[in-house]
């Protein structure tokens, strides 16, 4: 961490500590179980909104865990990414963990409701489990993002459970179709991470952070991230095979990460791989929304 005394972070300081650039990650399961739900003709926005927030909430609430929990350890020392508050001396480490937290329990209150809402009360123990994901990513003694093991977690959470969840709370069940979708989204949720690590290599090398891009290497990471994109197409492809084939609607948006593909397997390294993170994100919102739109246009 750096000597600088910890000041009050601005208000826009504290909007770049939470990563908006990660939000498609948190928005779009939410718009694929909602597009499943549209599909059998069971869409509730209440639910779907409340499903939102959650999502959100977590997602937010993740980069102010890290945000703290890595600047305490001092592994964010030396980034080539977005602002670190802690790591920075922007803001005292208390403030953030306080801020992290503050977004689980609004996550907490709006997943209540949706358990009330759906009489789903299972989901209270699932919700749980979220939060400690969250937190425990690289938070605690043994953080598992230090481990190899995030994206496995961020394949479950913010892919499979996150697009399952969303529909459960509006249909009462889990269609195939929710399944497809969360592995689809969580596939290239997965893919943002890779890079993401990927950018960080080097230094996450120095510190001692062994996440998988450091465990397997940069050029199996690359490899990794194509296999992630096209496990993203099929996915899309068994999706539309089971509701509509307007849902292949959700594949153009993968065109657009050709360009980032060459940029992976040329050798893009560190500041190189920031616009590849930002059009991965953007190829996952708007492969949701695809999907969205595609099942929309399906009942009509």
């Amino acid at each position: 961490m750096t000597a600088t005394s910890p000041t009050r972070p601005t208000a826009g300081q504290w909007l770049a500590g939470a990563r908006p650039r990660t939000l498609p990650a948190a928005i779009a399961p939410v718009l694929v179980g909602s597009a499943v739900a549209v599909s059998v003709g069971r869409f509730a926005l209440l639910e779907a909104l409340l499903a939102l927030v959650v999502s959100l909430a977590l997602q937010v609430g993740v980069n102010y865990a890290n945000d703290y929990s890595d600047g305490i350890r001092g592994t964010d020392a030396e980034r080539v990414g977005p602002l670190r508050l802690v790591g920075s001396g922007l803001a005292r480490a208390g403030a953030v963990k306080a801020a992290a937290w503050s977004c689980f329990a609004l996550a907490a209150l709006a997943g209540l409701a949706l358990v009330v809402l759906s009489a789903q009360w299972w989901l209270v123990g699932v919700g749980a489990a979220c939060i400690a994901a969250a937190w425990y990513y690289t938070g605690g003694k043994r953080p598992y993002g230090y481990l190899g093991l995030g994206e496995l977690f961020v394949f479950v959470f913010f892919g499979l459970v996150a697009v399952c969840g969303t529909a459960l709370v509006q249909v009462g069940r889990v269609p195939l179709a929710a399944l497809l979708g969360g592995v689809g989204v969580g596939a290239l949720a997965c893919a943002l991470l890779v890079v993401n690590n990927l950018r960080d290599i080097d230094g996450d090398r120095r510190v001692g952070k062994r996440t998988l891009a450091t465990r397997m290497g940069p050029t199996a990471s690359r490899r990794f991230y194509l296999a992630l994109v096209v496990l993203a197409a099929l996915a899309g492809v068994a999706l539309a095979a089971t509701t509509s084939w307007w849902a292949l609607l959700g594949l153009l948006p993968l065109a657009t990460l050709l360009p980032p593909l060459r940029t992976v397997f040329s050798g893009g390294q560190g500041p190189a791989l920031i616009s590849v993170l930002k059009a991965t994100g953007l190829a996952e919102l708007n492969y949701a929304l695809g999907i969205l739109l595609g099942l929309l246009l399906s009942r009509l």
